[in-house]
């Protein structure tokens, strides 16, 4: 009586601890997001140019993360898409964060 029990409740269990863990890989992918669009934003402010920005943004970004830069007149854009597990995508799950700044003006320090 008891082995059916177990037989059902571990793969309700092993189910439980995966999406637990694609969770916190998600989390920290999310984090890692936030810090690349940031950094890329800052720079692009700065007046460095797109692709140096990408180079930085795309070492600090997740494997697979997709970069967008945006330079405006008076603004800036980075946004870094990280891709979520594959347990989690299939519930729509994404690390998707934006960082936008304003640009430094010419000759300011």
């Amino acid at each position: 009586m008891v082995t059916a029990e177990i037989a059902v409740a571990v793969p309700a269990v092993v189910l439980v601890l995966t999406l637990v863990l694609a969770a916190v890989a998600t989390a920290t992918d999310h984090v890692r997001c936030v810090d690349a669009s940031r950094t890329g934003a800052r720079l692009l402010a700065r007046g460095e140019p797109v692709e140096v920005v990408r180079r930085h943004v795309a070492r600090q970004a997740p494997d697979g993360a997709r970069i967008t830069l945006e330079v405006g007149a008076d603004t800036v854009r980075a946004e870094v898409e990280g891709v979520a597990p594959a347990v989690l995508r299939a519930f729509g799950v994404r690390a998707r964060p934006r960082a936008v700044a304003h640009a430094v003006p010419e000759g300011l320090p």
